[in-house]
């Protein structure tokens, strides 16, 4: 794991990370929070408050006070409990906090599960809280409703699980989806000249292109590996894991499980579409 002051208060002119105590081999360091403003503007947004932990949400009500801002709005880019379980209590704080009438700040996410209001997100939408851009992409593979957020006055990547600050992402949705999110965003950064990936876990990526490059390497020597095992004889995502991860910590194989079985689809669909 990296040192908390490497991943705690980083980010860029726009956009500054809140760490959550919640480290675990599962959320690496802590859930990254992002409080995200223009300068000089009294409107903050925050995106993925975090788990229920009221000292982290407090904390981060106070971060966005002590830049002189308050709560307008906040964002999900997904509704694992680490990144979104936290959103409803600190909706709540932030506006009592900002002496707001009439209910708690809205929270917008792609799954209508995970809102807070009115409003949702889509591919497409920009949010200009505060007179912030925000423009919002759909790249599902991590989990079906995972969303990244391009801040381009900043040229930054929010990718919650999508990419992370260091190791790889566990996978709940379709392979082929997050083998797609990964291509697009690839050839994003490269047409937006994207300066920085801003992940939901671990430090700021400075170099997203050879970042992505080493994630969709990394994914297809994964599945190659996979494919060899079944060849060999493993046929279940436990068999599969047991050659494929040997020189893994075993207390990571349970989640290593839901991403070979994601690839094990992934490689039935595609010979049945052969």
């Amino acid at each position: 794991m990296g040192e908390m002051s490497e991943i705690d208060g980083m980010g860029t002119e726009r956009a500054t990370c809140v760490l959550a105590p919640n480290p675990s081999p599962m959320t690496l360091d802590g859930t990254n929070t992002w409080v995200v403003a223009e300068p000089g503007a009294e409107e903050a947004v925050v995106i993925d408050p975090g788990p229920e932990d009221d000292a982290h949400l407090e904390r981060v009500v106070r971060t966005v006070s002590a830049q002189g801002r308050r709560v307008a709005l906040v964002l999900l880019t997904h509704g694992h409990p680490d990144h979104a379980e936290g959103a409803g209590r600190f909706a709540e704080l932030a506006a009592r906090a900002a002496g707001r009438r009439g209910g708690p700040v809205p929270v917008r996410a792609l799954d209508p599960r995970h809102r807070l209001g009115d409003e949702g997100l889509a591919e497409g939408d920009v949010v200009t809280t505060g007179g912030l851009e925000l423009r919002v992409m759909e790249t599902p593979g991590h989990s079906d409703d995972s969303l990244t957020f391009w801040l381009p006055a900043d040229r930054a990547v929010l990718t919650g699980d999508t990419v992370l600050g260091y190791g790889t992402t566990v996978l709940e949705g379709k392979l082929g989806d997050y083998l797609a999110s990964l291509d697009r965003l690839r050839r994003f950064a490269e047409d937006m000249e994207a300066a920085t990936i801003l992940p939901g876990h671990g430090p700021r990526l400075d170099d997203p292109i050879a970042a992505l490059d080493r994630y969709i390497a990394h994914r297809r020597e994964r599945l190659a590996q996979v494919e060899a095992a079944v060849a060999a004889g493993a046929r279940t995502a436990r068999e599969v894991v047991e050659r494929v991860y040997a020189d893994v910590d075993r207390s990571l194989w349970p989640a290593a499980e839901w991403s070979v079985q994601a690839q094990l689809d992934y490689l039935k669909e595609r010979s049945a579409g052969t």
